[in-house]
């Protein structure tokens, strides 16, 4: 789902580039407000679960291959602003490092994946979970449906925008300049694969996680921390959607101590990520020039002039001299580390700017 540089043409990428601007702004005055700064870790372990799964692609049908994204499962953890942060920052450092989805076309996979899935999967997830706690059955099978929804929705919108190119931008001899494949092949090539495989991928992973997080740590969740009493002690009962109060630990104990059954996770997914490369294929809509003309029969004159325009510092992944596992391995902790490092840069604008309004 990630759309490479060359398959859109400026006229659809800086519109989208635009309308993320004042998306990513209103995002971090939200994060400031309701998140906090003492859960940026819980941002920066969602951008960073969202980076790893979505380096573990699996096979599709058709010989491509999908992933999923782990954008509903921000949105559960800490609202659908905070999704846009996390997600924006994976798909950057995506982008910038390791040439995964275009520096042009960052503006509409953000909106695809950082805007538009989330907020439609959490809308699904609140409806089916209604007055239910975090973590029942009802909330599970929400998370479920909801991861499932917020993809197909961002593939099908992915799916539209490369199908649209050919009947709006073409050379004089009437081939196409960017995308070739028009909405007839564009829509079933990107959905089934998607409503069949990567859908029930990322409804299970977000199910799944919701699952353990609400045994495994559920005061990571924003609703457990803004749902608690002001006085627990004074409380009988807690409200629908917050565990007891004597369940949560405290927001100034150690990072580690917090984090700890999240990490553990986190770190086996980074040493499962070379999974990813047994597709051997690579994902529809993100063909580099020479697989785009064996398949279209030519290069679109749009597509070579902005395709190889960025050279990422580690493409594909791929790391020399460590072989296709270890590179996939070193880049997943490169890519943690890089948006840790966001995330504190985050925290330093919050910090100004808090200091500012005072």
């Amino acid at each position: 789902m990630h759309i490479p540089d060359g398959y859109m043409a400026p006229q659809t990428t800086i519109p989208a580039l635009a309308a993320m601007v004042p998306m990513w702004g209103i995002a971090a005055r939200k994060v400031k407000k309701e998140v906090g700064e003492k859960n940026l870790p819980t941002l920066a372990l969602g951008a960073a679960f969202s980076f790893t799964v979505m380096m573990m692609n699996v096979p599709v049908i058709g010989g491509s291959s999908a992933h999923a994204v782990g954008a509903v499962l921000v949105a559960v953890l800490l609202g659908p602003w905070a999704a846009v942060i996390a997600v924006s920052c994976a798909l950057l450092i995506q982008a910038l490092i390791f040439g995964d989805g275009g520096i042009l076309a960052f503006g509409m996979n953000c909106l695809n994946m950082a805007v538009i899935m989330p907020f439609a999967g959490y809308g699904v997830y609140r409806l089916i979970e209604g007055r239910n706690k975090i973590g029942s059955s009802r909330s599970i099978l929400g998370a479920a449906i909801a991861g499932y929804i917020g993809i197909n929705l961002a593939a099908f919108c992915a799916a539209v925008e490369f199908g649209i190119q050919p009947l709006l931008f073409r050379a004089s001899d009437g081939s196409a300049l960017y995308c070739p494949y028009p909405l007839s092949v564009s829509i079933p090539a990107m959905m089934l694969p998607h409503l069949l495989v990567a859908g029930v991928l990322e409804g299970a992973v977000t199910a799944a996680a919701v699952a353990y997080i609400r045994k495994a740590a559920p005061q990571i969740f924003l609703r457990n921390q803004t749902l608690l009493p002001a006085n627990p002690g004074a409380a009988s009962e807690t409200q629908p959607g917050t565990v007891p109060a004597a369940q949560l630990e405290t927001q100034t104990e150690p990072f580690l101590r917090r984090y700890k059954k999240l990490l553990i996770p986190l770190g086996v997914l980074v040493l499962l990520t070379p999974l990813g490369l047994l597709t051997g294929a690579t994902a529809w809509g993100e063909w580099g020039a020479d697989e785009l003309k064996s398949l279209a029969g030519y290069v679109p004159k749009g597509f070579a002039a902005a395709a190889e325009w960025w050279n990422a510092a580690i493409p594909d992944y791929s790391v020399a001299g460590l072989g296709e596992t270890g590179g996939y391995i070193l880049s997943a902790v490169i890519g943690i580390l890089l948006i840790t490092l966001l995330i504190l840069a985050l925290s330093v604008f919050m910090k100004k700017s808090g200091r500012r309004e005072q």
